[in-house]
């Protein structure tokens, strides 16, 4: 694999042959190509290639969000990045979880069973 394109579906066994610095490497490619202003190219590009992963890894969550969110009318690219701020929002409380609170697998599945097109076109 030589080239990432965020609108079309990776082939699962292609991508997940690749090192995860690879997958990030070219994420990072396409949003140059693409001229997009980011805050962080690496760190957006991480967590297309996470939400990559699980979709080639068939995290059945994951899988159904994208095909909620693109039916919804969101853009496989739009709907990358729905699925990922979920992703980052968890990472976050991950980072900085207080005594006492739960984060798990099961709380971030739960999140993105809920995610909708509405609700991330309004700010998730």
């Amino acid at each position: 694999m030589h080239r990432y394109d965020p609108e079309q579906t990776q082939n699962a066994q292609e991508w997940l042959a690749l090192d995860e610095q690879e997958r990030i490497s070219l994420a990072e490619k396409y949003h140059r190509a693409a001229r997009s202003k980011l805050p962080n190219l690496t760190a957006h590009a991480a967590i297309h290639a996470a939400v990559e992963n699980q979709i080639a890894e068939g995290h059945e969550p994951v899988v159904r969000a994208m095909a909620r969110l693109t039916c919804a009318g969101l853009s496989r690219h739009d709907a990358l990045h729905a699925v990922g701020s979920v992703l980052a929002k968890h990472l976050f409380d991950l980072l900085h979880e207080k005594s006492g609170t739960m984060i798990s697998t099961a709380s971030y599945d739960a999140a993105i069973e809920r995610l909708t097109a509405d609700t991330w076109r309004r700010g998730y």
